[in-house]
C-alpha cells in the first residue's frame, strides 16, 4: 500500500513526463492562488490578526511610544510560539508594521501549498491527485481564525518531513534536524509535534514486526526542544478539556474541520474529501508511509485537551492537519481531468473566501475611521457583539485592537493575559483585555451598554456588531457611526497629556 504510482501501461514516457511536470505547474499555479485573499484585502481578515498585530506593535516599539510604554507590558522569551513574531522583526523595518503583517499572511498559505507538493514529490516523485486535494485544507480553520504561528510551523513541518524522506539515505540526517527541529518548534510547539509524528509514521512502515522498537528511536533528532520546555521557558502549564461536553465538542472540531463561511458548502466539502480518502484506502491505493501518521494525528485530536501551554483549540487544529495529511498519503493515478476536478474544490473555497475577505475589507475600511476621532493614547472600550451561535468565522472579533495599532490606545481586546502571553497590561486593579470585548447575544436577546464594565474605564465606546444596542451608557455621545458600529465619548473622558511629560 506504499509505493510510487506507476504510468498506465497507454501511457509512454514521453506522455508520463508531461503529465508530471504538468501536475507541477498545476500546484505552483495552486500555491500561488492560495494568497489571493490577503492580496485583495488591505488587511487580513482573520479574527484575531488585529490583537496579533497590536502585539507586535508593542513589542517592536522598545518603548519610544510613551502611551505604549505606559499601558503595556512585553516580556520577550524564547518559546515555542514565535514564528510570525521572528518575522516581523526584520520585515517591519522594510515595509512598515501593517504591510508586513500583511505580506506574513501572503506568504503563509503559498509557502504551505510549496510545502505540500515537496511532501508528495519526496514520497512518489509526482504530484497525484491526493497532494491537490490536499490543498483545500491550507486556509483551516486555524488560518482563518488567524493562528499565524501554527499555520507557519505546519508548513515548516511538512517541509521538514520532506527533508527526513529525501535524506533517508544521508549520514547527515541527524546534524541536519536536530537545528531543524528547533527551527519548527520556535515557529510553535504544536508544528514541532506534527513534525514528530510525520516522521513517527513514516519510520513506522519501515518495521520488521509489530514489536519492533526502531521506530520508536529514529526521530531523535527531534527531541532536544524538549529541553527548553522542561526548563519552563516561555511554558504555560494550564491544561483544559474546556466547559462543556467532551464528547460534543471533539464531534464539532470533527465536523467542523473545513470550516469557513457557509456552512452547507463546508460540510460538502469535508464528505467529498472523506469519500475519496476511504475510497483510496479501502482500494488499497493508500501510502501508509503517510498514513500512520494521518492516523495518529485523528486519534491525537480525540484525546489531547483543548487548551494546552496556554493556548486555545490545540485539538482543533489536529483535525484539519489529519485531513491533509490523508490527501498526501492517496496514492491513486488519475486522468488530467480528474486533477482538475480536485483542483476545482480548493479554487472554488479560495474564490468564496476571496470575495468574503473583499467584502469584509470594505466594512473594516469604514469602520476604522472611528480612529480619527479618538486622540492619541486614549482609553478605549470595544464592545463586539457575537451571535451565540454562527457558522462563519467573525473577522470584527478583535478589531478593535487597531487602536492600539493606529492611536497606541489602551484597548480591551487585546492577548495580554500574565503567565500565557508576552503582552501584559500594566494595569491590574481591574481586567482590560480579551474576552471583555465579546458580547455573546441570542436572536431575542437586548443588548444594553450601560451593563458594559470596561466602558467604566474608558475614555471612548467603540461598538461593533450588526445589531443595534437598546441604550449606551449615561451621557455617552456619539461621535461616528457606520451602519454597523459607532465611536461614543464617555462623560468622563479626559483630557490627555503625554506621559513622557510626568502629567
Amino acid at each position: 500500500m506504499h509505493g510510487t504510482a506507476q504510468p498506465e501501461a497507454s501511457e509512454t514516457g514521453d506522455a508520463y513526463r508531461r503529465k508530471r511536470h504538468g501536475a507541477l505547474w498545476l500546484g505552483l499555479i495552486l500555491s500561488i492562488l492560495a494568497s489571493l485573499p490577503a492580496l485583495v484585502a488591505w488587511a487580513p481578515q482573520m479574527t484575531d490578526y488585529p490583537s496579533h498585530l497590536a502585539g507586535y506593535k508593542v513589542m517592536l516599539d522598545h518603548g519610544s511610544d510613551p502611551w505604549l510604554t505606559y499601558y503595556f507590558l512585553h516580556n520577550w522569551e524564547w518559546t515555542g510560539n514565535l514564528g510570525a513574531e521572528l518575522l516581523m522583526v526584520p520585515l517591519a523595518s522594510i515595509f512598515g508594521l501593517e504591510q508586513a503583517g500583511r505580506l506574513i499572511v501572503a506568504a503563509i498559505p503559498f509557502l504551505t501549498g510549496l510545502s505540500v507538493m515537496a511532501v508528495a514529490w519526496s514520497l512518489r516523485k509526482n504530484i497525484g491527485v491526493g497532494a491537490i486535494l490536499a490543498f483545500a485544507m491550507i486556509w483551516s480553520p486555524s488560518f482563518l481564525m488567524g493562528f499565524l504561528n501554527f499555520s507557519l510551523s505546519l508548513a515548516m513541518a511538512l517541509f521538514a518531513f520532506a527533508l527526513w524522506v529525501r535524506m533517508e539515505r544521508s549520514p547527515w540526517r541527524h546534524v541536519v534536524f536536530v537545528p531543524f527541529s528547533f527551527a519548527v518548534w520556535l515557529c510553535h510547539v504544536s508544528g514541532w509535534g506534527i513534525m514528530g509524528v510525520l516522521v513517527f509514521g513514516y519510520e513506522w512502515t519501515r518495521r520488521r514486526s509489530w514489536l519492533d522498537w526502531i521506530p520508536f528511536t529514529k526521530p531523535w533528532p527531534l527531541i532536544f526542544p524538549l529541553v527548553p520546555m522542561l526548563a519552563g521557558m516561555g511554558a504555560n502549564s494550564k491544561v483544559s478539556y474546556g466547559r462543556w461536553g467532551v464528547l460534543e465538542y471533539k464531534w464539532q472540531i470533527l465536523y467542523k474541520a473545513m470550516r469557513s463561511y457557509d456552512q452547507v458548502f463546508d460540510i460538502t466539502s469535508l464528505c467529498l474529501v472523506v469519500a475519496v480518502i476511504a475510497f483510496a484506502l479501502f482500494s488499497k491505493r493508500f501510502d501508509m508511509r503517510a498514513g500512520w501518521a494521518a492516523l495518529l494525528l485523528l486519534i491525537l485530536t480525540l484525546i489531547v485537551p483543548r487548551q494546552i501551554f496556554g493556548g486555545d483549540y490545540a485539538d482543533y487544529r489536529l483535525s484539519t492537519t489529519a485531513l491533509l495529511v490523508a490527501c498526501l498519503a492517496i496514492d491513486w493515478p488519475v486522468p488530467r481531468w480528474g486533477m482538475v476536478l480536485a483542483g476545482l474544490l480548493f479554487t472554488s473555497r479560495i474564490a468564496v473566501t476571496t470575495v468574503v475577505w473583499h467584502q469584509d475589507a470594505q466594512t473594516a475600511s469604514q469602520m476604522i475611521k472611528a480612529m480619527d476621532h479618538v486622540p492619541e493614547g486614549a482609553r478605549v472600550a470595544t464592545a463586539v457583539a457575537i451571535p451565540r451561535s454562527q457558522w462563519k468565522f467573525g473577522p470584527f472579533e478583535h478589531f478593535g485592537s487597531y487602536a492600539v495599532v493606529r492611536r497606541s490606545a489602551m484597548e480591551n481586546s487585546n492577548f495580554a493575559l500574565p503567565d500565557v502571553h508576552m503582552l501584559a497590561m500594566r494595569e491590574t486593579r481591574y481586567r482590560f483585555n480579551d474576552p471583555t470585548q465579546r458580547i455573546l447575544f441570542s436572536s431575542n436577546q437586548r443588548i444594553d451598554l450601560r451593563k458594559f464594565k470596561p466602558a467604566r474605564h474608558a475614555d471612548y465606546l467603540w461598538f461593533i456588531g450588526d445589531v443595534h444596542p437598546v441604550a449606551v451608557p449615561d451621557g455617552a455621545r456619539i461621535v461616528f457611526s457606520t451602519p454597523n458600529s459607532f465611536l461614543a465619548r464617555l462623560p468622563d473622558a479626559v483630557d490627555l497629556a503625554n506621559p513622557a511629560d510626568g502629567s
